[in-house]
């Protein structure tokens, strides 16, 4: 009688591993969806209250820029504005 192996082979803990990575994924992604939807209705809270939301976004992405970078981006702008006669 021939002694079964009860070892797992690579082939099942790779698919273990691989499907615990796709599930892990499939939660984070459910979890930024509902995030995304939270985000949309402060927005819309803020419009609601009169807010330019255009505004607040510039405002929000500028903040997650350093000093420096914010800077030079508008020292970019101003010469850009300034050659087009903008100023």
């Amino acid at each position: 009688m021939a002694e079964e192996n009860t070892e797992p082979t690579t082939e099942t803990v790779a698919a273990g591993q691989l499907r615990a990575f796709i599930e892990r994924v499939e939660r984070l992604e459910e979890e930024k969806s509902q995030l995304q939807e939270d985000i949309k209705e402060i927005y819309a809270e803020m419009k609601g209250t009169g807010f330019d939301t255009k505004a607040v976004r510039t405002i929000i992405r500028l903040r997650k820029k350093d000093q420096a970078e914010r800077q030079e981006e508008e020292a970019i702008l101003d010469l850009y504005k300034a050659a087009l006669g903008m100023e």
